[in-house]
């Protein structure tokens, strides 16, 4: 006599399949998300380390100028490897500094009064910094 063993159906098992392909498309999709994250992060930070050229002391010159960061590094540095120099001059941004803001605090308070530069980056990834100078106490 034969006895019937528990067995999953044809339908339990394409139950089961569908249950965990949706599984494995959900955590692909958040794979995929989370590699353009940090796609995005790593440009934006390396983008960064290269705006810390264009910041010296003179940016504020330079309104509405396209520059390399060669020319703007050239009167500070001097680049002897050729390697360097055109790695230098590959790298350039368009520099926008709208109006200075005075910042004066009021008379009853007393405080500083500083002078504020907003200076863009423009670029793949567009940055801004500010400029702070303090004139008095």
């Amino acid at each position: 006599m034969y006895r019937m063993r528990p067995a999953f159906t044809l339908i339990e098992i394409l139950i089961s399949v569908a249950i965990l392909s949706v599984s494995f498309l959900f955590v692909l999709k958040i794979h995929t998300d989370n590699r353009e994250h940090i796609i995005y992060l790593a440009e934006r930070n390396r983008q960064a380390l290269q705006d810390s050229l264009f910041l010296t002391k003179n940016i504020l010159r330079h309104h509405k100028d396209t520059k390399s960061a060669y020319e703007i590094l050239q009167k500070h540095f001097q680049v002897r490897e050729d390697e360097s120099r055109q790695a230098l001059k590959k790298t350039s941004r368009s520099i926008y500094i709208p109006h200075e803001i005075k910042i004066v605090p009021p008379p009853d308070i007393g405080g500083p009064t500083a002078l504020v530069n907003e200076v863009k980056l423009k670029d793949k990834h567009s940055s801004i910094y500010w400029h702070v100078k303090i004139q008095s106490f």
